[in-house]
């Protein structure tokens, strides 16, 4: 009866001790359940009218790619390109493409197919195929442009009917705009079919709506609000610093007291305390344009309250103006910071106004950064805040830094903060990781049977 017993209590503990193990093993199946704010009206990453979310970026990722990607420190990486070269001068570029890739409908990705999508998206570029290989010649040298083809506009798209076809790992089954997106796995996909079964998006989710679905079971991955990320900790992911927050001019600096002026403003504002209280901590005070992960310099742009220096400033003006300020209403963060920086700018004896009306003479906006390459993503904030384009001579980092300086001398934005896109995912999923530039690594990505 002991021995009985003893081989019962074995068996049992092999057959528990196996269970564990197969339920701790990447395996296939299941659906995973997203819930974002973004409400996509088109999923054709070359379509402009929509913001640039980080959340639409990512929905691309699982549908769309393009021919370079960008590794963790920004730097090119083979895709559907596998490799690449530059003629002398930087303005004839040549793409080889990847053997055995298709499209999601089973047409093969050939050059002529790659290059009629880029010069969809890109028509002032010449793009020709020959044979496996796309040439691209752009009008003036283009040192950045495997970075720049890493961007999601640039993905490869075939367009037939109305209808558009990545080659990414998931196809679209359902496509409610705005409101969900079911995506199914392929079978076919030249890297590898994926854990996931399917991918089900459920759209224009305030975070209140996500962190109930969350918490109820219904979402197993969601974003995090700043001010959530305390409720959230247990579960939480997030990326480096990649969304600027910052304060725009609307006019150009006009004389010189509107200059000292605004001087006087940036150094009142405590954005420490603006980390701190309304970011919870999940950001970075922010001097620069770029944040310092980025750039490496970011350290040099001052970014510490000096309400003395503030208040001295002030006093060489006879007369200041008194300013409108507005924000995006339905964004509460922007609102709180709006509601700090009058208060800031009082102590230093500066007048403030927030204002519902179009015309401010400042507004705080937020802007996410669009490339690990950082040229490319001071290029696109110069471009979204309508500043002249920055000049680069090199990829060097002291020409990234004067280009940068240039655009801050010029007085038209005031660095606030940099943000952390923040996620939180489920126990359940396994292998999950927020990349630093808040892109999602979702092919690795697998659910456990474990009940919680």
């Amino acid at each position: 009866m002991r021995l009985t017993g003893f081989l019962l209590f074995v068996a049992s503990s092999l057959l528990w001790a196996l269970s564990a193990s197969a339920s701790s093993r990447p395996h296939y199946g299941g659906i995973l359940h997203v819930e974002m704010r973004a409400a996509p009206t088109s999923l054709d990453p070359a379509n402009s009218d929509q913001p640039d979310w980080f959340g639409l970026r990512n929905l691309s990722s699982l549908m769309f790619e393009t021919l370079v990607a960008l590794d963790e420190r920004g730097k090119p990486e083979p895709a559907l390109a596998v490799s690449w070269q530059a003629e002398s001068g930087n303005q004839r570029w040549r793409f080889l493409l990847r053997h055995g890739i298709t499209f999601q409908d089973g047409a093969p990705v050939t050059s002529d197919a790659v290059a009629a999508s880029l010069r969809r998206t890109n028509p002032t570029w010449k793009v020709v195929s020959e044979g496996e290989a796309v040439i691209i010649e752009r009008d003036s040298p283009a040192p950045n442009l495997s970075a720049e083809l890493a961007l999601p506009r640039n993905s490869i798209v075939k367009q037939e009917n109305g209808k558009i076809a990545g080659t990414g790992p998931f196809v679209v089954s359902r496509w409610d705009p705005r409101k969900k997106l079911l995506l199914v796995a392929r079978e076919d996909y030249w890297g590898g079919r994926v854990f996931l079964d399917a991918i089900e998006i459920e759209m224009g989710k305030t975070f209140r709506e996500q962190a109930i679905s969350f918490d109820m079971g219904k979402a197993q991955v969601t974003e995090v609000a700043p001010e959530q990320t305390q409720h959230a900790a247990d579960h939480l992911q997030s990326s480096a610093p990649v969304e600027l927050i910052a304060l725009v001019f609307s006019h150009e600096m006009q004389p010189p007291e509107d200059g000292r002026q605004r001087q006087a403003l940036a150094l009142s504002i405590d954005r420490a305390l603006l980390n701190t209280v309304v970011l919870q901590g999940r950001g970075e005070p922010a001097g620069g344009l770029l944040p310092n992960w980025m750039s490496g310099y970011g350290f040099l742009f001052p970014a510490s309250i000096n309400l003395e220096e503030a208040r001295q400033v002030r006093g060489e003006i006879p007369h200041t103006a008194l300013w409108t300020l507005s924000y995006d209403p339905t964004d509460a963060i922007a609102r709180v910071i709006a509601e700090r920086i009058v208060l800031n700018a009082r102590d230093a004896g500066l007048g403030i106004q927030i204002t519902s009306a179009n015309n401010a003479d400042l507004r705080v906006v937020r802007l996410p950064l669009i490339s690990l390459d950082p040229q490319i993503a001071l290029s696109n904030l110069a471009t979204v805040l309508g500043f002249s384009q920055p000049k680069f001579a090199s990829s060097s980092v002291d020409d990234l830094y004067a280009a940068e300086n240039n655009l801050l001398h010029s007085q038209r934005v005031i660095p606030l903060l940099h943000l952390r896109a923040a996620y939180a995912v489920s126990n359940a999923v396994k292998n999950w990781r927020t990349a630093r530039d808040g892109s999602w690594r979702v092919p690795t990505v697998w659910l456990s049977t474990e009940k919680p």
